[in-house]
This record gives structure tokens, sequence and C-alpha cells, in this order.
């Protein structure tokens, strides 16, 4: 339904947060599975769900670290996952499988961005790998606990502005750029949600992805301080220089209305950001606002679908990164 790329008048905006989005909605009933939820905008969305009444899952990478830091949030348990691994992915998926739950909410928020070059399993690239290809296989082996209603809600960013997928060297085998990783696997969430939500349309599943914003949170433990004085984040002094920068609750509630919002309840394999359907980028003159065609392009997602499923068939696990 990528047709309708365009603002539908939320009400919302850039400054608000994921609380408000959920003002008045009672999620008792509700299941959410966050991944990355124990810190950054993961972790604004698992309290503004959890204080609406939904059972939220946080799927950690680092138990330990995500049960200290939902230690006082009702509603919430926590489980092992390492989207490097597909090992991990897979045990996963099984549990929640096993256990029966129907999940009513998946988003995928773990990332990592503009890390030094890292190979991993196969020799995949790190980030396309663990942005895409670790949350396609999450969601797509947990597909029955996700039919008959759920919406599959993929953070991607405007960095996917930066790429297309470079379908001639996907994995930059042929020279490392981290910025233009990043922004093809951010192109990869977006394509994703598009495919998804056609296959997923019959069975009750619907996918989006969406923009949170510019925000400072752990997604910028790779950069260093020089760096984000050079981009205008930071000023020399290495305090907050753009204002355009929202807070962690603010970046958190995009993702929170896509994943809850009545409007968007007969549409579905839409970019969003600040808490609507994104514009299509071709339509303004601001660099990195809305979305950029080749990132909706359902011939572009149908064969990254393609190549996603192929890459985690019959591949041994993860762990090794080099």
């Amino acid at each position: 339904m990528t047709n309708h790329q365009k603002p539908i008048g939320s009400g919302f905006g850039a400054r608000t947060t994921a609380s408000e989005v959920l003002a008045g909605f009672d999620l008792s009933g509700k299941s959410a599975i966050v991944t990355g939820g124990h810190s950054g905008l993961g972790l604004e969305a698992v309290k503004a769900l959890a204080a609406a009444g939904a059972r939220v899952i946080v799927a950690s990478r680092n138990p330990a670290m995500a049960t200290n830091s939902t230690a006082s949030i009702p509603n919430v348990s926590v489980e092992q996952l390492d989207l490097s691994d597909l090992h991990s992915i897979r045990t996963f998926a099984d549990r929640i499988l096993a256990a029966g739950i129907h999940i009513d909410m998946l988003i995928n928020n773990a990332g990592v961005m503009a890390c030094p070059e890292k190979r991993i399993g196969p020799g995949w690239e790190s980030q396309f790998a663990i942005n895409h290809i670790g949350h396609f296989a999450l969601t797509t082996w947990m597909w029955s606990a996700l039919e008959g209603g759920a919406r599959v809600v993929s953070v991607s960013s405007a960095g996917h502005h930066n790429s297309p997928i470079r379908w001639n060297d996907i994995h930059f085998e042929r020279g490392y750029d981290k910025w233009l990783a990043y922004g093809q696997s951010k192109t990869a969430n977006a394509l994703f949600a598009v495919h998804l939500d056609r296959s997923g349309h019959e069975a009750g599943i619907r996918a989006f992805s969406l923009h949170p914003g510019k925000i400072f949170t752990p997604l910028q433990r790779h950069l260093s301080q020089a760096e984000m004085v050079e981009a205008g984040w930071l000023d020399r002094d290495g305090a907050p220089a753009d204002p355009t920068f929202k807070t962690p609750e603010q970046g958190a509630a995009t993702a929170v209305w896509a994943a809850t919002s009545p409007m968007l309840a007969e549409l579905g394999g839409l970019y969003c950001e600040d808490c609507d359907v994104a514009l299509r980028a071709e339509t303004t003159d601001e660099p990195f606002v809305g979305v950029r065609s080749y990132a909706t392009d359902p011939d572009e997602a149908e064969r990254l679908w393609k190549y996603s499923v192929a890459a985690v068939a019959n591949i041994p696990p993860m762990a090794t990164v080099r």
C-alpha cells in the first residue's frame, strides 16, 4: 500500500512523546516484543507500552543489563537475543512459539550504526547482517505468533538516503564505507516493511518502517566526538549543538505510534516520521526528509526478500565475528 505514502494528519508531531501517543490507550491483554528494549529508544518504547498495560518482552543481547534497566517497569520480561547470531535468533523464536504467545506488536528496534568493519557468519557485513538479516530471520521465524493480527515496526532512519541496496556489492567486499553500509541497512529495513506487509496482509500482519529522528543514544557509540562536532551535532566543548535533536522519549514516539495507531488500521508497508506517514522525498527540497523512492519500490522489496530467504536458509550459527 505504498501508494498511500503521504501524511494522514495524525495530530502529533516531532516533539510528541511516546507516552503522549498512548494517552488514553488500554493495551491490557496485548503482547509486544521490543528488540534492544533495554536502552535508548527501545527502553522508552518499553516504558510507554508497559504503562499502557501491554505485556512487553525485551529482547536483549545483554539480559543482565536489560533486567537491571527494566527492573522498575511493570509487565516486562527479558529474553536473550543476539541479532548477530542465527542460532540465538532461532532459539528465541522457538521459545516464543513454544510458549504459545500471540505477539500483537513486534518493534524491530535494535541496531548498530557506523561501526568499524566486521564480518559476521559467512562473511556478511555486520550492519546489514544485524540491522536487516537478523530482524528478517526473527520476524519470519516467529510468523505463526504474528498471524491473526500483528504490527511489525522496523526502525529505519533518514540515513537510508545515503544508499540504495548495493546489489553489485552488498557486503562491501570491494572497500568498506561505514556510512554507506549503515544507509544500505536502513534502506533494507524500509524495503522489508514493504514486502512483509504484502506477504502478511492476508494473515493479519501489517508492517511499517520509520525514521525516529536524531537522538543522542548509545547508537552513537562508534562515533568520536570530533566526528559529531564536524557533523554539527556537538559544539567544540562537546555540548549538544543541533536544536533538531529529539529526546529519547520523543524519538520513541513514532515507533509506538506505528505499532498502535487506529489511523493505520487499513494501511501498511509505509515509512513514517514524526508520528505520521512520511511524504516522498522527491516532493521536498529538504535534505533527509521523507522516504526515497528506492526504499519503497515493491520490486526492490521483493528482490531483497528473496535474497534474505536464501541468506538465512541452511546457514550455520553466526557466532564468529572477525
